[in-house]
C-alpha cells in the first residue's frame, strides 16, 4: 500500500474535488470523525467545512493548514469498506491525528478503489500538529496495515520489480487525459532520447504521439506541443491535450533541455556498443522484419519503423528498455540507418523500392535534434502483449500518481475562478 501526504492552504478546494467524485457517482463519504452531522447523513462542501472551522480560527498563522491523503493498497487487493474504515482510523491515529476532525472518501473512478482523508493539522487549541519525520512514520504504518490487513506489499513489490505494469494508454476510456498525464509526467526522468522524434517513438509504446504547433498571437510567435492518444494501429483516436495539462515536464522548454542533458551524458559509449552489437545479432539471424523485431524484443528492445504510404521506410528508432535509452538508427551509424534496412527487407521479400513520391530521410531527422524536428504520425511496431519487452517498464511509471494530475487541475480551475470573480 501505498501512502500520499499533501497539504494546501485551500480546505475548501480540497473538499470540493473530493465531493466532485461523489456528484459523478465516483465516490462516497464511507466515514468521518468528530465531524458535525446531518439529518440524512449526506454533506454538501460547505457543512463539512464547518467541522474544520473552529481550528483554522485558532490559528491563523499556518499557511497550508489542510491535510490531505490518499490510501493506494495495490489494484490486486480486495478491500472492503469497513477495512477501508479501520485503515483510516488506525492511520490517522498513528499518525498523530487521530483526536482530528476528518472525513475519508472512497474513490472509484479508476481502475482501483482507494481513499481520500480530509483533515486540518492544526489542533483545537491552534496548535500545528508535527510532521517531523513524516514520510518515514508513514512508510512504517503502511507496512504495519498490510500485515494487519493482508495486503500485497509494496516493498516486497519494488525488490521484486512487480510494481502496477504500466500499461499503454486505452482510448476507450473515459481518463484518457490522466492516463497520458502518468506517462509524460514520469517518462523524462526514466529514459534518455536527444531528439522529438525518439521522444515519440517511445512514446508510441504507451499508444502516444506528440506533434508541435506553432502560431502568431500579439506579433509573437508562439510555440507548443500536443499530445494525441493512439489506436492499437498507430493512428489517432481521440482530440488532442495541451502540453500544459501535464505539467511543465511535457512542455517543449524542458524537453529541450532534457535533449541537451542526454546528449552530455558520458557514458553512452557501452551503451551504444551493448545495443549495436543486439541488432546486429539479430540482423544477420532474421530473414525479415517481423522475426528481427521478436528477436530483439525478447532482448527488452523495442524497434519503432516509420513508413510512408508507399510503404517506404524513412524512419528507425530502437528503444533499450536494459539502459532506458531511445536511438535513432543513424545516431547509431550508417549501417544501422532506415535506407539499409529498408534495402535488406524488401530485397529479401523480392519486392521494386517505391521511390515515386519524395520521403523523409532517417539521416536529415536524426542528425537534427531540434524540438522543431519533423514529427512522425506514421509508426508501424510490435503491439506490446503481455511477456515482452514492455514488461522492463514494470514499476518505473507509477499508477498510483495518475490521480495528481486530476487533482491539480481541479485546484487550478478554481483557483481561475477566484481570480475572475477578483477581477469583476
Amino acid at each position: 500500500m501505498i501512502a500520499k501526504i499533501g497539504r494546501s492552504s485551500n480546505l475548501f478546494g480540497t473538499l470540493s474535488y473530493n465531493n466532485s467524485k461523489i456528484e459523478k457517482a465516483k465516490g462516497e463519504i464511507l466515514m468521518t470523525n468528530k465531524m458535525i452531522e446531518t439529518v440524512d447523513g449526506k454533506y454538501s462542501v460547505a457543512q463539512l467545512a464547518k467541522s474544520f472551522e473552529p481550528y483554522l480560527l485558532a490559528n491563523r498563522n499556518t499557511e497550508k493548514h489542510t491535510l490531505h491523503i490518499s490510501l493506494n493498497p495495490d489494484p490486486k487487493d480486495k478491500v472492503s469498506d469497513e477495512q477501508y474504515q479501520e485503515m483510516a482510523q488506525l492511520y490517522m491515529g498513528q499518525m498523530g491525528y487521530g483526536d482530528q476532525p476528518f472525513v475519508v472518501f472512497k474513490h472509484t473512478d479508476i481502475d482501483r478503489s482507494h481513499i481520500h482523508i480530509v483533515s486540518v493539522c492544526v489542533d483545537e487549541d491552534g496548535r500545528k500538529i508535527s510532521d517531523r519525520f513524516e514520510k518515514i512514520r508513514s512508510m512504517r504504518v503502511c507496512r504495519e496495515l498490510e500485515k494487519k490487513f493482508n495486503l500485497i506489499s509494496a516493498v516486497e513489490k519494488e525488490i521484486k520489480s512487480k510494481h502496477h505494469s504500466f500499461k499503454p494508454v486505452d482510448h476507450k476510456r473515459n481518463d484518457i487525459k490522466i492516463q497520458i498525464a502518468s506517462v509524460v509526467g514520469n517518462i523524462s526522468s526514466q529514459y534518455q532520447f536527444q531528439s522529438l522524434g525518439e521522444y515519440n517513438a517511445l512514446l508510441s509504446a504507451f499508444n502516444i504521439t506528440v506533434e508541435k504547433v506553432e502560431g502568431e498571437l500579439q506579433d509573437q510567435i508562439k510555440r507548443g506541443l500536443l499530445y494525441f492518444p493512439l489506436d492499437n494501429q498507430g493512428k489517432k483516436a481521440g482530440n488532442p491535450f495541451k502540453a500544459s495539462l501535464f505539467g511543465k515536464k511535457a512542455g517543449i522548454d524542458a524537453l529541450q533541455k532534457h535533449f541537451t542533458a542526454c546528449k552530455n551524458k558520458s557514458n553512452n559509449q557501452s551503451v551504444k556498443q551493448n545495443l549495436k552489437r543486439s541488432i546486429t545479432e539479430a540482423h544477420h539471424s532474421s530473414k525479415d522484419e517481423e522475426e528481427f523485431k521478436k528477436k530483439l524484443t525478447k532482448k527488452g528492445i523495442d524497434t519503432v519503423v516509420r513508413k510512408n504510404d508507399n510503404d517506404r521506410i524513412y524512419g528507425i528508432t530502437f528503444i533499450d528498455h536494459r539502459s532506458r535509452t531511445v536511438w535513432n538508427g543513424s545516431r547509431l551509424g550508417k549501417e544501422f540507418s532506415a535506407n539499409m534496412f529498408h534495402e535488406k527487407w524488401i530485397s529479401k521479400n523480392g519486392q521494386k523500392i517505391n521511390d515515386d513520391h519524395p520521403t523523409k530521410s532517417d539521416t536529415n531527422v536524426s542528425t537534427d535534434n531540434s524540438i522543431y524536428q519533423s514529427t512522425y504520425p506514421l509508426f508501424e511496431f510490435k503491439r506490446f502483449e503481455e511477456g515482452n519487452s514492455l514488461d522492463f517498464l514494470a514499476g518505473i511509471l507509477p499508477s498510483t500518481q495518475n490521480e495528481d494530475y486530476e487533482e491539480s487541475e481541479f485546484a487550478d480551475q478554481i483557483r481561475k475562478r477566484k481570480k475572475r470573480r477578483r477581477k469583476k
